[in-house]
């Protein structure tokens, strides 16, 4: 049994990304990791605050957690010009010297959460509300001038999102996000941070290997 009250602290920037780190999370046996103790907490001021305070925030938990993981969103964040590597070199920095050391670490998802909805998975139409109906929903945004052909997501992942569920009158909530996150095809996400933050829990948390 580790020394540690919890395994992993997350902070992330809104009740959607919490729910989608919890629907991720429930998904251990997919993801190959083993059971682990964690907590999501939610900052008060949004990407921004993740992005300058997020360090200040996890501060005192840096002595009862194993390992410390900020994420937040590029765009929203106030730090647009900045890249996404850039972000996250400077806020697991802040993290590193705030009493992490290299156990605390930064996804910034670029250019925001709704870039990991867009997988190749027919849940995506069932959990926006989409499945049954003609055209389907990459030919309908694709005539909406949302997703280019030839692209693997829409030019705007959060706007194609609105636009959808406005289509089809239904509220966004957390509860869509994390249905999504629970059913969705983890084979088909190939975004940069989605891909950083499996590989990240893997290192963390691999499963184990019966002897």
């Amino acid at each position: 049994m580790s020394d540690w009250e919890l395994d992993l602290v997350l902070l992330v920037p809104d009740k959607n990304m919490e729910a989608t780190v919890r629907g991720l999370l429930s998904r251990r046996q997919a993801l190959a990791l083993r059971q682990f103790r964690f907590e999501v907490y939610v900052h008060v001021e949004r990407d921004p605050g993740c992005f300058h305070r997020g360090h200040d925030f996890l501060r005192p938990m840096a002595g009862r957690c194993a390992h410390g993981l900020i994420l937040f969103d590029r765009v929203g964040s106030g730090q647009e010009q900045e890249t996404r590597e850039s972000l996250e070199k400077l806020v697991t920095m802040r993290l590193a010297s705030s009493g992490w050391g290299d156990r605390g670490r930064t996804i910034v998802l670029d250019p925001e959460l709704e870039v990991w909805v867009w997988s190749d998975s027919p849940h995506v139409d069932r959990c926006l509300g989409w499945e049954g109906r003609c055209p389907n929903l990459r030919t309908w945004l694709r005539t909406e001038e949302m997703w280019l052909k030839g692209r693997s997501k829409p030019e705007d992942p959060k706007a194609a999102v609105e636009r959808v569920l406005r289509r089809v009158r239904k509220p966004r909530s957390s509860a869509l996000y994390e249905g999504l996150a629970k059913s969705v095809s983890l084979k088909g996400c190939t975004d940069p941070a989605f891909l950083k933050f499996r590989q990240l829990l893997a290192e963390w948390f691999p499963e184990a290997i019966d002897s």
